[in-house]
């Protein structure tokens, strides 16, 4: 079965397609179709076995896509294994397109008012997380800077539960690229950083406008580099013994803060 080979980042390059597996994952894939009038369908065929056909949510999920004129394909117990990368493998997997766009055409025409800019994470885990919680704090886009991970490796497409089908996401290398073209669009670049000048408790003003956050790496956090390319160096207090916070985290605390902020300042965009 080819699909299986859509497990090799080299293989889903070159053949611009990815796998999604599972009920969020799927769903999530056959609404971003719009309806399954887009030109280009996100979703190209779903593979399913005899157990998952019988769950409702899969069931409508097939109707759904057998209406809109998307291949769905039964396949054996054993080869919905094969397409699988979890231990107890859902039964239902769909092919797509892959997503990650430009940066323009990730941050839109207008001003973002919010964007997620991890550098260099290296476990796609931790990606998929991030693109859940930008996904759910309204974020425009998730940037993918320096030497990140493949947004469509399976355990980042699960880990964001569906929202990589949500948020638009791009990749780019170049971090000073990245944040030079945000701030010619008005955006305030900000980092979290243990030392920071800035406490997020009192940074409301800083927040209020549009805003990039930069996060670093699992191990070794944000580069001295990039920290002191952002405008601005927040740090998250902790109260605790714990040395520090876990990416995630601090992601999810910095990103609720801008939303909250922006919310009250009615500066969401």
């Amino acid at each position: 079965m080819s699909a299986v080979k859509l497990h090799r980042a080299p293989e889903r390059r070159r053949r611009g397609l990815f796998l999604a597996e599972g009920t969020n994952a799927v769903i999530s894939a056959l609404a971003s179709d719009g309806g399954g009038d887009a030109a280009e369908p996100v979703c190209t065929e779903i593979f399913y076995n005899a157990s998952a056909a019988e769950r409702p949510a899969h069931h409508d999920a097939l109707a759904q896509a057998q209406a809109h004129g998307i291949p769905v394909r039964p396949v054996s117990e054993r080869a919905a294994a094969r397409l699988s990368e979890t231990v107890t493998p859902p039964g239902i997997v769909a092919v797509c397109r892959l997503l990650d766009v430009g940066l323009d055409e990730a941050l839109g025409a207008s001003t973002p008012g919010l964007v997620a800019v991890p550098v260099g994470v290296a476990d796609p885990g931790n990606a998929g997380t991030i693109i859940r919680i930008a996904d759910a704090m309204g974020a425009r886009a998730v940037v993918l800077a320096g030497d990140s991970v493949d947004p469509h490796n399976g355990k980042c497409v699960r880990s964001s539960a569906g929202s990589v089908f949500h948020v638009p996401i791009t990749r780019r290398r170049d971090t000073a690229g990245v944040l030079a073209d945000m701030r010619a669009r008005g955006v305030r670049i900000l980092a979290t950083a243990a030392d920071g000048e800035v406490d997020i408790d009192d940074a409301d003003g800083l927040l209020a406008g549009p805003t990039a956050w930069l996060f670093g790496n699992e191990a070794h956090g944000l580069g001295a580099e990039d920290a002191a390319s952002a405008d601005h160096r927040v740090r998250i207090p902790i109260g605790g013994r714990a040395e520090s916070l876990n990416l995630a985290t601090a992601a999810a605390i910095c990103l609720h803060a801008s939303a909250r902020a922006q919310r009250r300042a009615g500066t969401r965009g």
